[in-house]
């Protein structure tokens, strides 16, 4: 009876995943959706972050990466089980990384389409100086 619940379970959280592409706005900042940002620590110190992003590096200043360390820092500081949102310099990175976790494991994520570059420069969002 256990393994049939398990099984269902799974089931219906894959059938609800999804990725959904949108530009960033002043609602999804106000709203209480998690944004993540996946860029480098020298990208956060030049433009710095926006109100309440955490930030999370996946790829390094060379392109390298590594899933674990990105998904176990991801899931203490994000509730995975809601949706989030993604956001790097213009949305190339969140293009590859969203649909992925959405695929892979199963959570409703949002790629924040034209990344910082789109906030700060398109909409003059503010940004909040990082601390490391």
């Amino acid at each position: 009876m256990k393994k049939i619940i398990l099984l269902l379970t799974i089931l219906a959280v894959s059938l609800f995943a999804e990725v959904r592409n949108s530009y960033i706005t002043q609602e999804i900042l106000n709203s209480n959706i998690p944004i993540v940002d996946v860029r480098t620590p020298p990208e956060w110190r030049e433009t710095g972050l926006l109100k309440g992003a955490i930030p999370i590096m996946f790829f390094n200043q060379r392109g390298d990466y590594n899933v674990n360390a990105f998904l176990s820092e991801l899931n203490k500081k994000v509730d995975t089980t809601k949706p989030f949102a993604l956001i790097c310099h213009t949305g190339s990175r969140t293009s590859m990384i969203a649909p992925w976790l959405s695929k892979e494991l199963h959570y409703n994520v949002i790629n924040l389409k034209g990344g910082m570059e789109y906030a700060t420069k398109s909409l003059k969002m503010k940004t909040y100086p990082y601390k490391q």
